[in-house]
């Protein structure tokens, strides 16, 4: 440690009242660790603050100090963007409160909440707000990126349903955003990452909502093309309330298996009907849909993700579900390099793609699909190079996301892009990269916070 960080880690540990890691201090490999065990990264310190006066006096002392600064939320990271070399994490970990305002119909979460931490406590009394598919990603993340999942048609992005936040800017102010103050940053934050500054606390939209219908309806890989052209007509009528998922996973032979993965919404006496179709296009492996509480819902892929902690993830936006986009995807299960990689289709439809293209940051409200490809993979013998153990799995999801570009949209969604993908992420936001690029530069001009590459200078 240079003579410049230890002092600046004295005076840290002096000035907050969370606790700090350096290195060579216990924990501090814990600490440093995101979801992706393959970003291996060495930060000057770790600071878990308790409240946000220790976000806001963090982020001054490393502007004072010109230490490099990153965030880390819920810690689902997989391209590394909370964890720089040589810099302070600004870790929330500590602030993952929540409580639920039933009459306003209002979850109010702080900023390290988990998807996990507000849908139970929404569901206890009956409510919900859109969230992702996985329980352990930090809310604050997605919804500032977006938010796909299985509530998209009837209710619309996690972004959508943003009422309000807390943000501790570049220069340690600590401004609300919402419709009524500060509408310009409202309006940057809803898509345009954690580039304006620290989200501490926010307001969700809630919903009433008991049980939904959902699971999923396995098939043979062998009736790929079949099921999936099934799965496109389906979606051309898919209902608000019907919102349908689908991908490659290891079946139980071992090789791989296509699944969908419905969520119906709506009226529970009609759930039955609303996804009996879709046991119907081919000869299911299994059947596994029924009522389900939504946060059970969320545990979908729980299992598989728990076996590795090694990923690399590549994404395309699909206009539509292709004869050339099925063979490609069913291509690339076939080529997978590891059993735990999937292929997997998010649905983009309904009240979500209502919102005018201008009304967020978030730019892409046509009808879409969202190609998820991600590899995971489990550590090398020992001794062996991590880079080359990562090689032929990252090869993998680079050459099934070429595949795709044929006919794609334009851009990615910034979440899965990479850092090296900036071109893509700007192209992303269409029309809208403008007006962000300037949301930038008055929130943040000295390029403090750098979630997302196309918009962080």
């Amino acid at each position: 440690m240079t003579q410049l960080t230890a002092a600046f880690a004295t005076v840290v540990r002096d000035r907050l009242r969370g606790q700090v890691w350096e290195r060579g201090d216990h924990g501090y490999h814990t600490a440093r660790k995101v979801w992706n065990a393959a970003v291996d990264r060495h930060p000057a310190l770790v600071v878990r603050c308790l409240d946000s006066d220790d976000v806001r006096t963090a982020v001054l002392l490393a502007r004072e100090h010109d230490i490099p600064l990153s965030v880390r939320g819920g810690g689902h990271d997989w391209a590394g963007r909370a964890v720089r070399d040589g810099g302070l994490v600004l870790d929330l970990a500590r602030l993952r409160g929540v409580q639920i305002d039933p009459d306003a119909a209002v979850a109010h979460a702080q900023g390290g909440a988990l998807i996990a931490d507000i849908v139970d406590a929404a569901a206890v009394l009956g409510l919900v707000t859109p969230t992702g598919v996985v329980r352990t990603v930090g809310m604050a993340g997605l919804t500032m990126a977006g938010g796909y999942g299985g509530l998209i048609g009837r209710f619309g992005l996690a972004l959508d349903n943003l009422l309000s936040a807390d943000v501790v800017l570049a220069d340690g102010r600590l401004v609300i955003a919402s419709p009524e103050s500060d509408p310009e940053l409202f309006w940057a934050l809803r898509g345009g990452g954690g580039n304006f500054g620290v989200l501490t606390a926010a307001r969700y939209r809630l919903h009433p909502l008991g049980l939904v219908h959902g699971g999923m309806v396995m098939y043979p890989f062998e009736q790929a093309g079949q099921v999936l052209r099934g799965y496109r007509e389906v979606l051309a009528d898919s209902s608000d309330e019907l919102t349908v998922a689908a991908g490659f996973v290891t079946g139980p032979t071992g090789g791989p298996a296509i699944f969908l993965s419905p969520t119906w919404s709506g009226d529970p006496a009609a759930g039955d009907a609303a996804v009996a179709l879709l046991s119907r296009l081919g000869t299911p492996l299994f059947v596994g849909v029924a009522p389900t509480p939504y946060p059970d819902l969320l545990r979908l892929f729980d299992a598989g993700m728990a076996q590795v902690d090694r990923f690399a993830l590549g994404t395309r936006w699909l206009p539509e579900l292709t004869d050339d986009a099925i063979t490609a995807l069913a291509e690339g299960a076939v080529r997978r390099t590891s059993p735990f990689s999937l292929l997997m289709l998010h649905q983009f439809h309904g009240a979500a793609a209502r919102v005018a293209a201008d009304a967020t940051a978030f730019a892409v409200r046509r009808d879409h699909l969202l190609a998820e490809v991600i590899a995971a993979w489990q550590p090398g013998p020992a001794g062996e190079d991590p880079a080359e153990t990562a090689a032929p799995h990252c090869r993998w999801v680079d050459d099934v996301t070429a595949a795709l570009a044929p006919g794609a949209l334009p851009g990615g969604y910034p979440n899965i892009l990479g850092p090296e993908d900036d071109e893509r992420t700007k192209l992303g936001y269409g029309l809208n990269a403008e007006r962000l690029l300037a949301a930038k530069h008055r929130y943040d001009p000295d390029g403090v916070f750098t979630a997302i590459g196309a918009i962080a200078g």
